[in-house]
């Protein structure tokens, strides 16, 4: 049991693990996340996330992506022991930080990503990742051009332009759905000069190659289908952040605007929207990877208008 002279995210991992010994928190439950342990003990992320990283290693709780950090599955408490580092100092490479600081990303967001919080749960001391990583900027971007990198295309294209540009935009829509943080990342208007996310920009512009297109028609074809994709991958991790947030599920909130909605329908002033709501017996669910697929297919049909030389595009 942990005492008050212990370090506050032994403290904390002693709560947390009383709780699940307790049946307070069950398998399956979600645990405080970083910012709330952070929140409810007064400690900084990287406290938080040491704690949680303690239970982990235990066997206690998992990382379930966009989930958060639950109680395993057939968590039975152990006494806390005394741990060598699971990742002695001699044994970092820059490619463990980065893929340490991805599954904190990947589970917990972006905002709950420090350079301590990854020492932590690589288990080492807090200035070490320093000496592969400059900075928590540089760490993103290494962070980003490894999830980039995860998408990959086959030797042989598919036939005609159309099928590579579906290919890659469902090859960029799965490495957001990954890894949602990466939609949040930059404005278009600032993009990323990372060498994995050119391997798409390659792919994109040479489906576009040789029609005739010039190329400034060409590179804002490659970033109106980019726009897109990221667009709707946005929503990913802001629902995420509205959940943590708010600690009610999509369905939870949605529960709670029906007097809203009602009062909308009911106005006379939504002619049309209440029609179209007023359809939906069973009600409306907005499912973002049915409204990618959905959305793809006129855009593309838009594309293929300048493609195929029946508009002549502006430049």
């Amino acid at each position: 049991m942990a005492g008050d002279t212990d370090p506050p995210y032994l403290r904390i991992a002693t709560e947390i693990r009383r709780r699940i010994r307790d049946g307070e928190l069950a398998p399956g439950d979600r645990v405080p996340s970083t910012r709330q342990i952070s929140r409810e003990w007064g400690v900084a992320l990287a406290t938080a996330t040491k704690a949680l990283t303690t239970l982990g290693l235990e066997g206690l709780v998992e990382a379930r992506p966009r989930i958060g950090t639950v109680v395993a599955a057939g968590a039975t408490p152990v006494p806390p022991k005394r741990r060598t580092p699971t990742a002695p100092e001699h044994e970092l490479t820059r490619e463990r930080i980065v893929r340490a600081a991805i599954e904190i990303a990947d589970a917990e967001g972006l905002t709950a990503l420090t350079m301590r919080g990854v020492a932590a749960r690589l288990g080492v001391a807090a200035m070490a990742p320093y000496r592969y990583v400059t900075s928590k900027d540089d760490l993103v971007l290494l962070m980003a051009d490894a999830a980039f990198g995860e998408g990959t295309y086959p030797a042989t294209p598919p036939h005609g332009w159309r099928a590579r540009l579906e290919l890659g935009a469902h090859t960029l829509w799965t490495v957001f759905r990954r890894h949602p943080w990466l939609a949040q990342l930059s404005p278009l208007t600032r993009p990323l000069m990372l060498p994995n996310l050119m391997v798409h920009a390659e792919w994109a512009l040479s489906a576009l190659d040789g029609h005739g297109l010039n190329p400034a028609t060409m590179l804002e074809l490659h970033v109106l289908l980019y726009s897109y994709v990221q667009g709707i991958a946005i929503n990913l991790e802001q629902e995420a952040q509205a959940e943590a947030a708010t600690g009610l599920t999509e369905d939870q909130w949605m529960d709670q605007q029906a007097a809203a909605l009602q009062a909308i329908v009911t106005s006379a002033r939504y002619p049309v929207f209440t029609k179209v709501i007023s359809a939906f017996t069973d009600g409306y669910d907005l499912r973002l990877d049915e409204l990618f697929a959905f959305g793809l297919g006129p855009l593309l049909d838009g594309v293929a208008v300048i493609v195929e030389g029946s508009s002549t595009p502006r430049h």
